[in-house]
């Protein structure tokens, strides 16, 4: 009967499968070699061999080649792997094995077994072929080193700390060690020692127990200026740092140290300080632990700089129609020592203040002007200076050389209190007696760009609140007080702006033109200016589709901003914007809904 073949995707459903065939395989002459081999099917297939295409016959050999019937590989059933006892040269040859049932029969792919010469036991000196590594790790860890050995006879391997042996002589492993470490908290060296008749051979590893750091030296100034100080200092730590943290404040402060995150070297120069200002610094060292202790801080002030303010609530008042004393505050922000004042006047305000006659004061907060011209206005104006430079100069004084007429109410200010008020405060000026009394004052106010002055006149006080302004408005005021012999000098101007509002008036010229059937543009310009109470930032369109003449359901809004480039404009400017898709708009200049083009709404 001639066989059958079948393709693999139409064999019978029992037809036997090899699970593992026979793998290339090299055996020294004499030794034993096996062949493995796993096959199923339904029924189970009997396995037979071949070699070089031919039957290996198992049974006219003394028992030296046979056919074992019960194994295990890798939790792999072996029924018929082929075990060759004794091999010699004749065994050497290309071998398969076979699996055959009712179904068919299938054949492994071939797999040479090569027989080789007995060869001569070397004798190999011992090395290392798993050294010990290092390891760092926190403190009270646990660590496993191993170390593995090998050679020729193999090695015994131990440990040692030191001199001292880890590892008892009479339980001495051979090739692999693990030493075990636990609650470790200090750093160590171990030496793994690998020993035979062939030689002894030594491997370390450094087991580092990470700690924070320690705290840096105390830091020393290098180097000041009016608004930075340098600092250097020595790391304090014999192991690596990742970077160090400098903490700072004022000395005079109660508040928290500022942090200098990041500093990768033992040199640093701390800006952003105030001039002739004191400081503590100390100095923080962190490594892959975290931070450790802050060093020994010092106190360090920077240097003096020219005054960055004018002197402060600078007033006067007459002593007779020719004397006038004027008197002033330390600048805020003096930056230094303070070595003294000039005070400039004149009663030509339009020439440069190089031209003013000036005094310089030293050791007081005051100065006596003689020689005035009655009834003259006089402007006077401060500054101060230390040994770096001059300061700025106070804004102008005004004084009247008059007798009994009071002198210029001082730090006058204004700050909007709703969209159409502003409240005024100031400090009244100096009265030395009845003749320089204060008995109300004069106010004067106008819109910035106008030229027309409204004038009030009030009772004594030290605030006002001026009512019925114009909204998002920007205000200038001056102020004077007043007595029996007259009206004093007024203030310089000041300015104040209400806030805005929300507009008052609808966009303009609304157009509304078809671009096609479905989608329109619409045109408009901003409400007048007189009701805008603002910057107009965008506009709300409101659309609604129209069925027979009548809305269905709810408006839509759409929201269109406009960019910050575009808020200059004029009052001619046109927006623009675009629907697709629409039936029918529905709109108007108010926020009643009526049948025309849009409703629209500035905001």
């Amino acid at each position: 009967m001639s066989p059958t073949c079948f393709a693999e995707d139409q064999l019978p459903p029992g037809f036997p499968t090899i699970d593992m065939g026979p793998q290339l395989k090299v055996v020294e002459r004499t030794r034993t070699a096996t062949m493995l081999c796993a096959a199923s099917g339904n029924p189970d297939p009997d396995i037979t061999w071949f070699k070089d295409f031919l039957p290996v016959n198992t049974t006219n050999n003394n028992g030296r080649i046979k056919q074992l019937r019960s194994e295990s590989f890798g939790g792999t059933p072996i029924r018929g792997a082929l075990q060759i006892e004794h091999s010699e040269e004749p065994d050497q040859g290309k071998y398969e094995c076979v699996a055959t049932n009712n179904d068919g029969t299938r054949y492994s792919a071939p797999a040479n077994l090569y027989v080789r010469e007995l060869r001569e036991v070397r004798r190999v000196p011992p090395r290392f072929s798993i050294p010990p590594t290092d390891n760092e790790i926190m403190p009270g860890g646990s660590v496993n080193i191993t170390c593995v050995a090998v050679g020729s006879p193999m090695p015994y391997v131990k440990w040692m700390l030191g001199a001292e042996d880890l590892t008892p002589e009479d339980d001495m492993p051979i090739g692999r060690n693990v030493l075990e470490l636990t609650d470790v908290r200090q750093s160590a060296n171990y030496t793994c020692v690998a020993m035979s008749t062939l030689g002894v051979i030594e491997a370390m590893a450094q087991i580092t127990v990470k700690a924070l750091p320690k705290a840096p030296g105390t830091p020393v100034v290098t180097e000041r200026t009016a608004t930075s100080i340098t600092l250097t200092w020595d790391s304090g730590n014999p192991e690596p740092v990742s970077y160090y943290i400098i903490q700072h404040k004022s000395k005079y402060s109660d508040d928290l140290y500022k942090e200098i995150d990041g500093v990768a070297t033992t040199r640093y120069s701390v800006g952003g300080l105030s001039p002739y200002s004191d400081y503590e610094f100390r100095v923080v060292a962190v490594n892959n632990i975290g931070r450790g202790p802050p060093s020994e801080s010092i106190e360090a002030k920077t240097a003096e700089q020219a005054p960055s303010t004018a002197p402060r609530q600078v007033r006067g008042h007459m002593m007779s129609a020719t004397t006038a004393v004027i008197q002033w505050d330390e600048p805020e922000e003096p930056n230094g020592q303070i070595m003294g004042y000039r005070v400039y006047y004149t009663m030509d305000y339009s020439q440069h203040v190089n031209l003013w006659e000036k005094q310089i004061v030293r050791g007081s907060n005051f100065v006596t002007i003689q020689g005035l011209i009655p009834n003259k206005t006089y402007y006077i104006k401060v500054l101060a200076f230390t040994s770096v430079g001059d300061g700025p100069l106070s804004p102008e004084l005004q004084i009247i050389a008059k007798t009994g007429v009071p002198s210029q109410p001082t730090d006058f200010k204004g700050e909007a209190k709703s969209e159409t008020s502003i409240l005024l405060s100031w400090n009244a000026p100096a009265q030395t007696g009845l003749e320089n009394q204060v008995t109300g004052y004069e106010l004067t106010y106008r819109k910035k760009d106008d030229k027309d002055e409204k004038r009030i006149s009030f009772e004594p006080t030290t605030t006002y609140l001026l009512k019925d302004l114009k909204p998002f408005t920007t205000y200038t005021f001056r102020l004077a007080a007043r007595s029996k012999h007259g009206i004093g000098a007024y203030t310089s101007d000041i300015s104040a702006e209400t806030p805005q509002t929300l507009p008052s008036g609808p966009p303009r010229k609304v157009e509304v033109e078809a671009v096609n059937s479905s989608s329109i543009k619409v045109i408009w310009r901003s409400p007048v200016p007189t009701k805008q109470h603002g910057q107009i930032r965008g506009y709300q369109v409101h659309y609604v589709r129209m069925v027979n003449g009548e809305p269905t359901g709810q408006p839509v809004i759409k929201d269109i901003l406009i960019d910050d480039a575009q808020w200059d404009y004029d009052d001619t400017t046109e927006h623009v914007s675009s629907y697709n898709r629409l039936y029918c708009l529905l709109c108007s200049h108010s926020r009643e809904m009526l049948p025309i083009d849009c409703f629209f709404k500035a905001v």
